[in-house]
């Protein structure tokens, strides 16, 4: 997501519909109003990305994918005002794919680019677009999609902020923690997660915390999945990240 000021830029790393949101996907007549762009970072066909608001401009377009409407509805009934959503497509390289978003530590057959870079590239096509307020670019993953959040929190100087919810934590697997130093990161979890075990996200908690990062651990009951007040929750994470995050990248 972004902050307009100019706009703030909220990035949905979208994985997985949960918890009676796969209910409503193909429902969208609540988000009706909200506008959305289907558009290309740097005019490449396989960087495909959903931009979602301002508010009062184009309508959005009748074809979208699977979790554009619960995207919409996080920018509609969750983010302050002037924020921007940015919703990455995942490209699918090869049949088979197990990874849904590679990155540089995580690569599949095939693939052209990483999530990092794919993400590095949507902000600027979004700063071609709207001027931003750089200090606040913070993405929004869960579940499979947290490790390339993740990867690029500490690979990348335009992200400031992380909203990682139900996901799994392997620093293995990640650049080096150093680079956490400075950045804010909001983790939300349940305990009682048999998907991604809870442990996890008190691991990140702890390493993040020595890295040097802001970090708040944030729970809630159910398991693993979108439970409950969620668009409170999301909107709770994002008021922490606003006094939390990094400093301003340059463009």
């Amino acid at each position: 997501m972004f902050r307009m000021s100019t706009v703030a830029l909220y990035l949905t790393v979208a994985c997985g519909l949960v918890a009676g949101v796969a209910a409503r996907a193909a429902d969208e007549d609540d988000v009706a109003d909200v506008p959305s762009k289907d558009v290309r970072a740097g005019k490449d066909e396989q960087k495909r990305y959903f931009l979602i608001g301002p508010a009062k401009e184009t309508k959005a377009p009748a074809d979208s994918a699977d979790f554009h409407p619960f995207v919409k509805r996080i920018f509609k009934n969750a983010l302050p005002e002037g924020y921007l959503v940015a919703q990455p497509v995942a490209v699918k390289w090869a049949d088979g794919q197990q990874i849904v978003w590679p990155t540089a530590k995580g690569k599949v057959e095939g693939m052209k680019f990483t999530t990092e870079e794919f993400i590095d590239a949507v902000v600027e096509d979004v700063a071609g677009r709207h001027k931003l307020d750089r200090g606040r670019v913070f993405t929004l993953s869960w579940s499979s999609s947290g490790p390339a959040a993740y990867a690029a929190s500490l690979s990348s100087k335009k992200v400031t902020g992380s909203l990682i919810a139900m996901s799994v934590f392997k620093p293995d697997q990640l650049p080096d923690l150093a680079a956490a130093k400075g950045r804010g990161y909001y983790l939300y979890h349940s305990p009682d997660d048999r998907v991604c075990p809870y442990r996890m996200a008190e691991q990140a908690e702890k390493a993040l915390k020595a890295a040097g990062a802001e970090v708040k651990l944030m729970t809630y009951d159910g398991g693993h999945g979108w439970r409950g007040p969620l668009y409170d929750d999301i909107r709770d994470g994002i008021s922490w990240l606003e006094k939390n995050h990094g400093p301003a990248a340059k463009p």
